[in-house]
């Protein structure tokens, strides 16, 4: 009776044991591990990380290592770590933290109003993982070019204003191959054909559309100046745009960061290939990153008999527009004047 008695008990302190052994690993499980006070962080981890890697880049987010580590090697992460961008969330328990580590999540990767590809890549490698030098290299590469019908000059064409998801640890050349596989289906055969209709190819739109875009920010007037530089491409005049004398005057200078509101004489008869007082015809390459809205002007533009326009003093943002040189002269004059009055010197 006695031994009944003490295997009794023995089973009881042995079911005691497990069930605190239990509630112990269960909490450590279980409760929430993690030490920061926003509602979500975002973690980076490298191409080619290894879980030692890993394990510092957390240190700043885990509560209890011991307790991550448990469950992440009961769930084999340590043996498959992931590169990646990864969401934690405030109060997640290890086993949330460990599923957490392996899901990539993306980048929306928004861009618009980049002002060359040197700016552009700058802007993307601050997004993701490839830096800027990489992702330059990569839309400049020689075979690249050739094989997509690009140079150097007009590569910039390429881009599309839009928001994108990319996942952060995507290589250069990915980045890169994405982006000429946006632009083609951006292009369809209706845009090519009305690009054909207006005697252009989709990189010489994309390089008109730069200059309609830098003209004015008011979007419902874009087709209108579209429809003057079309009328001069016609005519075979010289585009006479100033913000290709500015694009011009920045890249001599290398400085693009410098504000220039006012062009001179002196500047009108720069040499450049992008000045297009000087040179008839469109430039090499885009001046800015023309979005939309500017795309589809010179795709659509209004049909005008317009050959000139300039600011407008009345309403700004806006421009008036001339079919001959007189009117237009008393139009320039106008704002000239407005301008040297407000004491704008550059």
């Amino acid at each position: 009776m006695k031994l009944k008695k003490i295997i009794t008990l023995a089973a009881v302190a042995v079911i005691s044991v497990l069930l605190i052994y239990g509630f112990i690993l269960i909490s450590q499980i279980f409760s929430a591990n993690t030490k920061f006070e926003e509602k979500e962080v975002y973690v980076h981890v490298p191409t080619g990380a290894n879980y030692t890697d890993v394990k510092k880049i957390l240190e700043p987010y885990i509560k209890n290592f011991d307790n991550f580590e448990l469950v992440a090697s009961k769930r084999s992460y340590p043996e498959n770590v992931k590169s990646g961008r990864f969401l934690l969330k405030k109060d997640m328990n290890n086993i949330d933290l460990v599923r957490a580590m392996r899901s990539n999540v993306p980048v929306k990767l928004a861009f618009n109003n980049q002002e060359r590809l040197e700016n552009f890549a700058g802007r993307v490698g601050s997004e993701i993982e490839a830096d800027s030098l990489s992702l330059l290299k990569a839309f400049r590469d020689p075979k690249f070019l050739s094989d997509n019908g690009f140079n150097e000059e007009n590569v910039f064409a390429m881009f599309i204003p839009n928001t994108y998801e990319v996942y952060w640890n995507t290589s250069a050349e990915k980045f890169r191959d994405k982006m000429i596989k946006e632009y083609h289906n951006f292009w369809t055969d209706k845009r090519i054909e009305e690009a054909k209709k207006q005697g252009l190819t989709p990189v010489q739109v994309s390089i008109l559309a730069s200059i309609v875009h830098k003209e004015s920010v008011k979007k419902d007037e874009r087709p209108r100046i579209a429809g003057v530089y079309l009328n001069r491409l016609r005519l075979e005049m010289p585009l006479q745009a100033d913000p290709t004398v500015i694009y011009a005057l920045k890249l001599r200078d290398n400085n693009f960061d410098q504000v220039i509101k006012r062009v001179f004489y002196n500047d009108l008869v720069m040499k450049s290939p992008y000045n297009t007082y000087v040179n008839i015809g469109l430039p090499p390459g885009p001046i800015a990153m023309a979005d939309i809205t500017a795309l589809e002007a010179v795709l659509n533009p209004e049909k005008n008999d317009y050959i000139y326009f300039c600011a407008s003093v009345d309403r700004f943002g806006y421009h008036e527009f001339a079919s001959n040189y007189a009117e237009h002269t008393k139009n320039a004059k106008k704002y000239s004047d407005w301008i040297a009055s407000q004491g704008v010197t550059r």
